[in-house]
């Protein structure tokens, strides 16, 4: 799945557009290293979102075409 669509699918950010946009930005990070909006998210991956000062990180758990609200925080656990 592409890194914008899981982090609108996983509600890290609520919008695609706005995922993307970050994406292009730069502010998201998989691994350490700035990733396109393109990125085929796995399992396993280590996703940095920075906003302003502050610093978002995450462990992808599971990647889900689509998924209810309540399920969407079992997607990825915080580090």
């Amino acid at each position: 799945m592409r890194l914008d669509k899981y982090l609108k699918v996983s509600r890290l950010i609520k919008r695609r557009t706005v995922a993307n946009e970050a994406c292009d930005a730069g502010r998201v990070l998989v691994g350490d290293r700035p990733v396109k909006a393109s990125y085929d998210v796995k399992a396993g991956d280590e996703i940095t979102i920075k906003f302003g000062q502050k610093e978002t990180k995450v462990r992808v758990l599971s990647v889900e075409e689509t998924v209810r609200k309540e399920a969407a925080a079992g997607l990825f656990e915080y580090i």
